[in-house]
């Protein structure tokens, strides 16, 4: 093992350039999937008229699919249909996709959740259906989601690991580059690696768990 060459001020800024692309791919990710989850997950909830079943049949389709095989697809075979995508967005518009129909999911049960009793209540007091499922249904639903999310969204970070395979520069891709200058590097370089997915993944869960006694 060689620490000081493994992680010499060249080699972890390279590997902390990697960490950015990685939080910046799943910052972004984690906002677009969960705005789309909501979306999808309210109309399936509401049970909208063709626009409801068409999605659900996406969604599951969506969270069947190998997240792997959506990266693939977004990287090379909307080029052939004439959309073309650099390395970074692919990545995004895959995992998007991939974490928005498990968000929906949640969504929906978490809309499902609240007691049918209070949204009787609320509509013979008056409150029509779209009041209702903003005042009454969102509120109580949105807390009941809120631990399972932020584990999702930990998951989402774990995944951008995957966009490896299509050469995005994150984490996992410059220590790849990093460990094959020396065998030597391997335990150094993966023990940083460990440790910067730790950290984040670590601090994550810690908030779920604070939400969860709170909210649950």
């Amino acid at each position: 093992m060689d620490f000081a060459g493994a992680l010499s001020p060249d080699n972890l800024r390279f590997i902390l350039e990697g960490f950015y692309v990685t939080l910046k791919v799943a910052f972004i990710s984690i906002v677009l999937s969960f705005v789309l989850g909501c979306l999808v997950g309210t109309i399936r909830y509401a049970k909208i008229p063709i626009l409801a079943p068409v999605l659900g049949v996406i969604v599951e389709i969506l969270r069947n699919l190998p997240l792997l095989l959506i990266i693939f697809f977004t990287r090379f075979a909307l080029p052939d249909i004439g959309i073309k995508l650099d390395v970074v967005t692919s990545a995004i518009v895959a995992l998007t996709l991939f974490e928005g129909a498990i968000i929906s999911e949640i969504v929906r049960s978490g809309l499902n959740s609240v007691n049918k009793g209070q949204i009787e209540a609320s509509r013979s007091s008056g409150l029509g259906y779209t009041q209702t499922l903003w005042h009454i249904v969102m509120p109580q639903g949105l807390r009941r989601m809120v631990p399972p999310l932020v584990s999702q969204f930990i998951a989402l970070l774990k995944d951008t690991s995957l966009a490896v395979v299509i050469s995005l520069p994150e984490l996992m891709n410059h220590s790849k580059i990093v460990i094959a200058q020396s065998y030597d590097f391997v335990i150094p370089v993966l023990m940083v690696v460990a440790l910067l997915y730790f950290s984040v993944n670590y601090a994550l869960s810690l908030i779920a768990r604070r939400l969860e006694a709170k909210f649950v």
